[in-house]
């Protein structure tokens, strides 16, 4: 046992030390904004972590998009449903008040869709009446919480979906994750341990797909950097204040490695614009410290 703790100890070490450069980096983005920040960063080669306020439960916004596909893409897998079948979509799914493409490119509703294009409007264009009606197909957020359950992903909670939110502010606050939590599934959805190689393979392309947040994770990384990312926001309450900024993703480094990566911005009082400018500069300091 004393061998073993040993063990654990001098790795701690050595991966603390790795990234003091990092830490300090980070450090002078943060320290001066009205804001709680959560980073987490895990090589996915070698599992070494690097977090900042990594347990801090913060809310995901649609980050949770992300999960809820993977519990849909898990039913696909047990046969429950298919990627190619039609889902209905009816005129009074589309609301108005609300982010969505899907609504801009059929407005009049009333007309069958694969079910693949609805978790790709989802997924890589955030749209919020797409991620409710993928709930209502799957039997709400209850089934998404025990897939991640069943998957032993600690630190997640989902409760709200993004209608109940846009009429609640404090309801996001109950759909919470940590960004060590974030990056662990993220670990689990490429490896292969959260679907099948056949849905992973599938997600992950919507992923590399994504169109939202290209000031955040994406922007200061070397053009065409593949980034299979998915991205959350709050917008601003009343009292000018952010919920969530955030953005999660798998990036590729350019020896062929990997590590995910989880930037959230909450209870922020800081502009829109110098929160998604925190996410890109750590996204920044984070590759240039791996791809050393």
């Amino acid at each position: 046992m004393k061998k073993a703790g040993f063990l654990f100890l001098l790795i701690s070490t050595f991966t603390f030390a790795q990234h003091t450069a990092l830490e300090q980096k980070i450090n002078s983005i943060i320290n001066d904004k009205k804001a709680t920040v959560g980073v987490s960063v895990l090589e996915m080669e070698n599992q070494s972590l690097y977090s900042k306020s990594g347990d801090k439960k913060l809310p995901m916004q649609s980050v949770f998009k992300f999960h809820i596909a993977a519990t849909v893409l898990n039913l696909v897998d047990k046969g429950k449903l298919l990627l190619n079948q039609k889902i209905l979509v009816k005129k009074s799914d589309l609301l108005e008040d609300t982010w969505s493409p899907l609504r801009e490119k059929y407005p009049n509703g009333n007309i069958e869709l694969p079910l693949s294009e609805i978790i790709d409007f989802t997924v890589a264009q955030s749209d919020n009446n797409g991620c409710d009606i993928l709930l209502r197909l799957i039997g709400g957020t209850d089934t998404v919480q025990k897939f991640m359950d069943t998957k032993g992903i600690k630190n997640f909670q989902i409760r709200f979906n993004e209608d109940e939110m846009h009429k609640d502010w404090n309801a996001q606050y109950q759909n919470y994750s940590s960004t060590n939590s974030i990056v662990q599934v993220l670990k689990k959805f490429y490896k292969g341990q959260l679907l099948s190689r056949n849905s992973t393979d599938y997600l992950m392309k919507v992923m590399l797909g994504t169109k939202t947040g290209t000031n955040k994770l994406i922007e200061q990384l070397p053009k065409n950097t593949p980034v299979a990312h998915k991205t959350g926001s709050s917008g601003k309450n009343k009292d000018g204040l952010t919920g969530a900024e955030n953005d999660m993703g798998i990036v590729t480094l350019p020896n062929g490695k990997h590590y995910a990566i989880a930037v959230f911005v909450s209870n922020s009082m800081e502009t829109e614009a110098v929160n998604c400018k925190i996410i890109s500069d750590i996204s920044k300091a984070v590759w240039d410290d791996f791809s050393k």
